[in-house]
């Protein structure tokens, strides 16, 4: 029987009822985008009302190939320090997402030992599961393969993307979907200076770069690892440039701008 693994936060990141969920996704969509073939993606993981503006826009230019690596960080520090789920299926009010087993096993191996086999990391973790409901409503053939990340060493990181890259480039073409928030609980102002500083180093395709200027400026920013990881792979893989879609923070849902979460959306291609 296939692992089944329940969602974690249905009802609260994202709505539990199908059409209710539908509805709020399409409330974040761009219907007008030009649609474009992405190799790794910087996609936001707050609740909808927050950061569904920069996800909808940036999933409405993305073509969307048969399989999509999603990594992200571990916000509960649960299990290892960076863990992958193998096979199964993510069950989801959408419909159930099945995870590509043959690309797992095959980044698991190449990682040599560094990412590790674990579905207890993934059990009550975010940053993946709500990028699914915007995957799910532009298509439903595709398949997933999960990693959940709380080692943002750079050799780690390097080791992640290499895995992928190699194999990648034996298998059918995906998208790396790299899940990060970026400043948290600062004023806006501080939050925008700060995390432009990522930003660039983010188009720049410059992983050692992100990590070394998040660790001097303290900046805030949650998936800085899963990110870097996602641009050793596709730097391996050809990827010439990347776009900022939008950045905007959860002051403009809430209204206040004294203490902030940052949202960016980038396309690396």
């Amino acid at each position: 029987m296939n692992n089944l693994r329940k969602p974690a936060q249905a009802g609260r990141f994202y709505p539990a009822d199908p059409k209710e969920l539908s509805q709020e996704v399409k409330n974040h969509i761009d219907k007008n985008a030009v649609k474009e073939i992405a190799l790794g993606i910087v996609a936001p993981h707050a609740g909808y009302i927050y950061s569904g503006k920069a996800a909808g826009a940036l999933y409405s230019r993305i073509k969307f190939p048969d399989t999509i690596i999603i990594l992200g960080p571990n916000h509960t520090g649960l299990g290892a320090d960076t863990a992958i789920i193998t096979e199964g299926e993510w069950i989801m009010p959408g419909g159930n997402v099945f995870i590509n087993k043959e690309l797992a096993e095959s980044i698991l191996e190449n990682s040599k030992s560094i990412i590790k086999k674990d579905n207890f990391s993934h059990s009550k973790e975010h940053s993946l599961e709500v990028q699914l409901p915007f995957i799910q409503h532009f298509t439903r053939d595709f398949s997933i393969v999960p990693i959940c990340m709380k080692d943002y060493r750079v050799d780690t990181c390097r080791k992640i993307g290499e895995a992928i890259a190699k194999s990648l480039k034996h298998a059918a073409k995906a998208l790396i979907v790299a899940s990060s928030d970026m400043s948290h609980y600062v004023s806006a102002t501080i939050a925008e200076q700060k995390d432009r500083l990522a930003i660039d180093k983010i188009l720049a395709l410059d992983p050692e770069g992100l990590l070394q200027v998040v660790a001097e400026n303290h900046i805030s920013m949650c998936g800085s690892g899963p990110v870097a990881a996602m641009l050793f792979a596709v730097k391996e893989l050809g990827a010439k440039k990347a776009e900022l879609v939008l950045y905007n923070t959860s002051g403009d849902a809430s209204g206040d701008y004294s203490e902030v979460v940052g949202y960016a959306s980038i396309i690396v291609k």
